[in-house]
């Protein structure tokens, strides 16, 4: 079964079955779908966007649902994003951050209070999609102990590179507050591509067809990846563009899967 890749953005999906709330913003929340099997692995999703505030994680439903149907605990995060009070740098990351320490404690107490199965929390799998594979290759480097492993899926993973290119018409700089001259510490701190080696397992997924975020910054970042000594993959589709690798009717959507089932299991690839 196939898809025009970009109507995953809008197609409905299960809804979730509960939300936690992390902190006190509005979007300090996260969508969790639970499988039906014991001691499952958790996923902390980060939904893409290019940080922006028109998208939320109501697109990353269909991915959720599929991946729960297949064994893993995932929660989505929402975090603030530009165009939002307090969104860019750094309270992007902060929340992030921040969701990644509280929600699995939070995910475990709720399970426990609701007397449903229960859910393998510690060092969860950090994943994300284009803004949101950034945003999990960021913070694997910022705290490396606690991440089992990242599946980026067409990460933006070189910001200097993206702001060069001008992705999405100045995302980066609206993300960062500007061009990397104006602001280096904010580059310094948030790209992923100076921030090696994260010492996370990394397998990255990345259609060649892709015309949103061009695979090349994936090929550049796993080359710096490996020879800093990182365990980085990288994954190409050929003839999947940018949504095919979040969505579950896609053609590429076995490739995904593998990909969490490498960095569950834990194998080196390569």
């Amino acid at each position: 079964m196939t898809s025009d890749q970009r109507d995953v953005l809008h197609r409905p999906a299960p809804p979730p079955d509960f939300t936690l709330r992390y902190g006190e913003h509005p979007d300090h929340v996260a969508d969790v779908r639970l499988p039906e099997v014991q001691d499952a692995p958790l996923v902390l999703f980060v939904h893409g966007g290019f940080w922006r505030q028109e998208w939320d994680r109501a697109h990353a439903g269909p991915l959720s649902a599929d991946l729960a149907a297949r064994g893993y605990a995932v929660a989505t995060i929402e975090f603030r994003r530009t165009g939002q009070t307090g969104g860019g740098w750094p309270g992007t990351f902060s929340d992030v951050a921040a969701a990644a320490v509280a929600v699995p404690d939070l995910l475990a107490k709720e399970v426990a209070h609701r007397g449903l199965r229960s859910v393998k929390v510690d060092r969860p799998i950090l994943a994300g999609h284009s803004a949101g594979g950034h945003l999990a290759l960021w913070y694997a480097a910022v705290a490396p102990d606690a991440v089992g492993g990242v599946v980026a899926l067409a990460p933006v993973a070189d910001l200097r590179r993206a702001y060069e290119l001008d992705l999405d018409e100045g995302a980066v700089a609206d993300l960062l507050g500007g061009a990397p001259d104006a602001v280096p510490t904010a580059y310094a701190s948030a790209d992923p591509m100076v921030n090696l080696p994260s010492g996370v397992q990394t397998v990255i997924v990345h259609g060649e067809d892709d015309d949103i975020v061009p695979v090349s910054l994936s090929r550049d970042y796993c080359r710096s990846a490996r020879r800093a000594g990182d365990d980085t993959t990288l994954v190409e589709l050929a003839g999947a563009g940018h949504f095919a690798v979040i969505d579950p009717l896609s053609g590429a959507w076995p490739a995904v899967l593998a990909a969490f089932g490498t960095v569950t299991r834990g194998e080196r690839v390569g």
